[in-house]
């Protein structure tokens, strides 16, 4: 399961919706059983550091060191290889609502730990105008 080490998550209004419309009106049990919404926000109110949909964010693993370059996105766009991973993958739901400089942790398929803190926010729609995306 996602967790994140002592923050909650902040998601824009939009954002809120469109996950929730992928289950029915609630949100993904994935998202449900991470860290609690703390701030819903409106998309031109997200603070720039804040990872939301689309955005393109580099992230440091812990005890590699490697870093690497991911962008959060709905299920239908992802691909992994190419670093677009879902939003509702274990390492997608950890990210999402989290600030540059927090923790990600979450667990493989096989149920080897992991996490990684976000170094940069690389793009994020919201910080670029883009309140619809």
């Amino acid at each position: 399961m996602p967790e994140i080490q002592g923050v909650g998550r902040t998601l824009t209004q939009l954002d809120f919706v469109r996950l929730c419309k992928l289950n029915g009106g609630s949100l993904p049990d994935i998202l449900e059983a991470g860290p609690v919404v703390a701030d819903l926000v409106d998309a031109r109110e997200v603070p720039p550091d804040v990872v939301t949909m689309y955005s393109q964010i580099e992230i440091r693993q812990h005890g590699s060191g490697q870093v690497g370059r991911l962008t959060l996105v709905y299920p239908a766009d992802a691909e992994p290889v190419a670093g677009f991973v879902s939003v509702l993958s274990p390492v997608g739901a950890s990210l999402l609502g989290l600030r540059v400089g927090d923790t990600a942790t979450w667990e493989t398929p096989h149920g080897e730990a992991c996490s990684a803190e976000i170094l940069a926010i690389l793009f994020q729609p919201e910080a670029s105008g883009d309140y619809t995306t």
